[in-house]
């Protein structure tokens, strides 16, 4: 493989720039409203920012069959739109939202039933258990928003459409905080329902973003619409669902697999007491927000890859990975400085015990290391995924998140003793892996062969 130039071409550091910024600014937005949610649970006492850090792994355990559908999703209409095949693209689309639709409506029914059980499962104490159900059934019952939206944006980044997701994303975020502040202490009349209303707000936000994505396909001239589909009576299909199938069959093992491994680091924090998963709970946001910059690059390197290699322009497709992964570098750099000096400050601002704050900037010293790695392999595995190589970048996550960091986690937090600290040096381990495997599957440039 020749080797990558240091300078790329104005005209493709733009296109990527252009592609990136609203998925960096929505996946941002995304973020930073948990982060804040956590901060306004946190007026309510430890054990609330803990109770719904319980809810975290098995919610996403619950979401994994749709990341699978939206990774697929969005790969194969960019792949669609450099083959300019539209008729291709909007089938995928109809039947991913009909597969969705019946996925969600049972998936959510045998989470609520099964809430309290899966909560205890999950490492709950008296404390936080009825605290924790309560969220968690309330979240999982209006999933199938949260669900339908997310497929529906998935196909419009594929399709090139990122100020669209953007808008979509930021207004649900939005609606989120406004109504945290209206409805867990109770402000400007509204009552004060505590986590009840934590949860209630979040599933306004996704109902909010559910109504503006269908809105967003109603536009005669998407490349994704729903006028298109009527006219030309598009319907769904058995060969769009395999094609979907066998892009996302090895992404849906590799995120309940995945979920095990979180899951596992999860009950180990939770084990340590309430203050310890709450500073967690804390510690697990702000990896979000960081999480969310590699996110919007990745979202823009799967659309651009895409399209590229439907288009049949594998140096073009290896240009724009080279590209995204710099930003990636940059950001990633930058977040590190940032967590560095104000460790202690944001941790601050969610806990006046001076003993979890303590616990936090533990954690946060650790992040400082994370962040590095997190942001880099976020993008790598996105190119890959894009490309449709998702069956090693499932035993790439299958390896480093089950096993790697559940080894490494159990190692520092008991057999070293180092507590929760010691626990995340297992996601420092877990970063790392995945790191170096994705960096050396991208360098390897066999991806651009893949026909999906």
């Amino acid at each position: 493989m020749s080797k990558k130039p240091f300078f790329h071409k104005k005209e493709h550091i733009m296109a990527t720039l252009d592609m990136a910024w609203p998925s960096i600014l929505e996946s941002f937005f995304v973020a930073l409203a948990g982060l804040i949610d956590s901060y306004m649970v946190s007026s309510l006492g430890a054990y609330a920012v803990a109770a719904v850090g319980l809810t975290t792994q098995p919610k996403f355990m619950g979401l994994s069959a749709f990341f699978a559908t939206n990774v697929a999703v969005s790969a194969l209409v960019a792949r669609r739109r450099g083959e300019e095949k539209k008729d291709d693209a909007n089938r995928i689309l109809i039947s991913a939202l009909v597969m969705v639709t019946v996925m969600a409506v049972v998936l959510s029914a045998v989470f609520v039933f099964a809430a309290s059980p899966i909560v205890k499962l999950c490492g709950s104490n008296v404390e936080t258990h009825d605290t924790a159900v309560i969220y968690f059934r309330i979240i999982m019952g209006g999933m199938i928003f949260n669900c339908l939206q997310m497929v529906i944006n998935s196909a419009q980044r594929g399709a090139g459409n990122t100020k669209i997701t953007m808008r979509t994303n930021i207004t649900s975020s939005l609606v989120n905080v406004v109504f945290n502040y209206l409805l867990i202490e109770g402000h400007l009349g509204f009552p004060a329902l505590g986590i009840f209303g934590a949860a209630l707000a979040t599933v306004l936000g996704t109902v909010v973003a559910c109504i503006m994505s269908f809105a967003s396909i109603y536009k005669k001239d998407n490349f994704v619409s729903i006028p298109y589909i009527i006219l030309n009576r598009i319907r769904p299909g058995f060969q769009a669902v395999r094609q979907i199938a066998r892009v996302g069959y090895s992404i849906f093992f590799e995120q309940v697999l995945m979920r095990v491994g979180f899951m596992a680091t999860a009950i180990m924090a939770a084990a340590q007491g309430t203050a310890e998963m709450a500073a967690h709970q804390v510690g697990m946001n702000i990896m979000g927000l960081t999480f969310s910059f590699g996110d919007g690059i990745q979202a823009a390197a799967v659309a651009l890859i895409g399209r590229s290699l439907g288009a049949g322009d594998e140096k073009m497709a290896k240009e724009y990975g080279s590209i995204c992964m710099r930003m990636a570098l940059v950001i990633a750099g930058f977040l590190a400085v940032i967590y560095y000096f104000g460790a202690r400050p944001m941790m601050s601002m969610f806990f006046e015990e001076k003993e979890i704050v303590d616990i936090g900037v533990g954690i946060m010293h650790v992040i400082i290391f994370v962040v590095l790695f997190q942001v880099q392999q976020v993008v790598y595995m996105g190119c890959l995924r894009g490309a449709g190589d998702t069956l090693y970048t499932a035993i790439a996550s299958m390896v480093s998140v089950t096993l790697i960091r559940t080894v490494f986690s159990y190692l520092g937090g008991y057999t070293l003793g180092w507590g929760i600290t010691g626990i995340w040096i297992g996601v420092l381990a877990d970063q790392v892996s995945r790191y170096i495997f994705s960096s050396v599957r991208f360098r390897q440039g066999k991806w651009v062969n893949i026909k999906i």
